[in-house]
């Protein structure tokens, strides 16, 4: 089976509140596409993926006057996918929800949290050395997700968006580096609580997956100096029995000088140029790296079969800034 996670940016404004599809001429959230181009475009690239299971990240928003989760499968049937049943987790605020698009045919899935606290609550932690402990929250609370194949074989999901460590809002360097400090305190501390999670799930022999947008990976920024390591690291976990494996950060935690692989790509209006990086992650527990193969970023020049097939390229630089990620399992 083929499992991937893939961000689409603003998915949430190609729908109505009813779920319905906006293919029309208006703005979509990205730069210079409209609506109608934008769901064209991921139209292509669900399409091309075809896998099982799609944790989407920045999936439609939903509350109680907007289903997200009928826009999912909407946009399921527009593309004629496999993966045409949603689910959904805990709500947030931000417009940005995490789902999965699954095939009811070959999996089953539900919204199954567990552990305590909960992702939809607080976390105590001393982020700042103080000896007063913090409340850390989650704004997109990762999706918890118990999986089963239709021949009985159980798999957990979780699926992640983690903080961003951008500098939003900073108006001078002063506080563009107090900002950028402590958005990477909490970016840490949400990669701290989720390792603990790693730990639970580990303990009771549970095939994991962890996977999404960790909005960091080694080597990003100046401040992982001062914090010692990356939140990805710290989720993967040390090396042993128990550390998660995705071949892309293992790449560039062993080899930090050598090429990086990249799973987004941005413009830099300041530099008037795009920067490419790593981002997004599929990690399995130890038990099921045997059964995984094939990791693969579908990035529009780097992939080899995604350059050299136009309609895909070309769809996959429309439909998001981030490409998806996937790995094969035999289960």
């Amino acid at each position: 089976m083929r499992i991937a996670t893939y961000n689409v940016e603003w998915f949430s404004n190609l729908f109505n509140d009813a779920g319905e599809l906006q293919s029309d001429t208006r703005w979509s959230g990205r730069h210079d596409v409209k609506r109608h181009q934008q769901l064209d475009a991921l139209g292509i690239v669900f399409s091309a993926l075809d896998a099982d299971a799609i944790m989407i990240i920045e999936a439609p928003d939903s509350h109680r006057r907007r289903d997200g989760t009928a826009a999912l499968e909407n946009f399921a049937e527009f593309a004629g996918i496999r993966a045409r049943r949603a689910v959904m987790g805990f709500v947030n605020q931000t417009q940005q929800e995490i789902a999965l698009l699954y095939d009811p045919d070959f999996v089953s899935a539900r919204h199954d949290p567990v552990g305590s606290p909960r992702f939809d609550a607080a976390y105590r932690i001393d982020l700042d050395v103080d000896s007063a402990p913090e409340d850390v929250r989650w704004s997109k609370p990762p999706l918890e997700i118990a999986m089963e194949t239709k021949s009985g074989v159980p798999l957990r999901l979780i699926g992640v968006h983690a903080k961003s460590k951008a500098p939003h809002g900073a108006r001078n360097p002063k506080e563009v580096m107090r900002i950028g400090i402590e958005n990477r305190r909490k970016q840490l501390a949400q990669c701290i609580w989720l390792r603990e999670r790693v730990d639970d799930h580990l303990d009771a022999g549970e095939p994991l997956i962890v996977m999404g947008d960790f909005n960091d990976g080694p080597g990003l920024d100046e401040y992982e100096k001062l914090f010692g390591r990356s939140g990805v690291e710290i989720v993967i976990g040390d090396e042993g029995e128990t550390r998660l494996y995705d071949p892309h950060a293992e790449a560039v935690i062993h080899r930090p000088f050598g090429v990086r692989p990249a799973s987004a790509r941005f413009w830099m209006t300041s530099k008037k140029r795009w920067m490419q990086t790593l981002l997004d992650y599929v990690m399995v527990s130890p038990d099921l790296r045997d059964n995984a193969a094939g990791w693969r970023i579908w990035h529009p020049f780097d992939d080899p079969v995604c350059y050299e097939t136009p309609e895909l390229r070309e769809a996959l630089l429309t439909a998001s800034d981030h490409f998806p990620v996937s790995v094969e399992l035999s289960l």
